[in-house]
């Protein structure tokens, strides 16, 4: 099976480009970068998402299509916007394009757990789009889909944008930590192997068009998650909580209960429905120009009749 991957070079991508490549997939990853993880027997493209004719162009031939493409990091997604919404949304709906014109048997998508959630900043709300249009897609179109919803993925890969990454890095670096909440929010992570093997799992027909959340089975706080860092690095690391508001990120659990309800407005009094339809009558009859008169050719005479005299009919 033919296997193109957005976003091959990344965090979790290039998990996934592993898994496929261990299964016996062909396997291409494409990234606006090189990736330092590609396998033996895979191929890479470098190209943006969001160029269009580019991404139609390399899904065509494709029986699987994944998408890890984007941006992530949650407090950027504050700071840059537009970024983030170009990125996320308008750079995933080039992939579906290529997909649809293609023929390509199925479409996964990488989602977020915040999807559910009121939190998630720019970041969760381009996530929720995204899974909109691709279910529209679905109907549209026809193009076979499966959404993967990731919570805390964490693994050796990891950048910046990572917040496991990021803390093990300060603790060996400035050996402290400091977190901004009061270490009792709580996370269940999921190691990127995991996450692959899962994501590579889905393609099954099981899983059609269709969502998953897919985290891990341990929960811990942050407070025992930097406890645990402490103690693996010999207690040695100075742990500073700001119990400050961590804007943007859950607690305890990424899911909300946030139906749409709307309030009915009525005017009163308001204008009869017949009342109504009479002015925009009037108003069309205004704007309508006078129709010319009808002049009504007159009988031809046949030759040598003479014409009618006056008065006579």
């Amino acid at each position: 099976m033919k296997a193109l991957v957005f976003g091959g070079a990344g965090f979790l991508g290039s998990y996934v480009v592993d898994e496929l490549v261990r299964r016996g997939h062909e396997v291409v990853s494409y990234d606006r970068r090189r990736s330092a993880h590609l396998p033996a027997g895979a191929r890479e493209i470098e190209g943006d998402i969001l160029d269009e004719s580019h991404v139609v162009a390399v899904t065509q031939g494709m029986d699987v299509v994944y998408n890890f493409a984007g941006a992530a990091d949650l407090d950027e997604s504050v700071r840059r916007p537009r970024e983030f919404v170009e990125l996320n949304v308008l750079g995933n709906l080039n992939v579906l394009e290529g997909c649809r014109h293609a023929g390509v048997g199925r479409f996964v998508y990488a989602s977020s757990a915040y999807v559910l959630s009121r939190k998630g900043a720019f970041y969760g709300t381009s996530k929720r789009c995204s899974e909109k249009i691709i279910e529209q897609y679905h109907e549209e179109f026809g193009v076979e889909y499966t959404i993967l919803r990731y919570g805390s993925v964490y693994g050796e890969r990891a950048d910046d944008s990572n917040r496991i990454h990021r803390l093990l890095k300060q603790a060996l670096v400035e050996r402290r930590i400091v977190f901004p909440g009061d270490g009792s929010e709580e996370r269940e992570y999921i190691h990127a192997e995991d996450a692959a093997r899962l994501s590579v799992d889905s393609l099954g027909p099981e899983f059609r068009n269709q969502s998953f959340i897919l985290t891990g089975v341990e929960r811990f706080s942050y407070r025992q998650l930097l406890a645990l860092i402490r103690e693996i690095l010999g207690d040695d690391v100075a742990i500073e909580y700001l119990d400050q508001a961590y804007p943007g990120h859950y607690v305890l659990t990424p899911y909300s209960f946030t139906p749409t309800v709307g309030r009915k407005l009525v005017s009163n009094p308001s204008i009869d429905f017949g009342q109504g339809l009479l002015q925009c009558l009037e108003r069309l009859h205004e704007r309508i120009p006078e129709p010319p008169p009808i002049v009504l050719p007159r009988p031809a005479l046949a030759l040598g009749t003479p014409p009618p005299a006056v008065g006579e009919r």
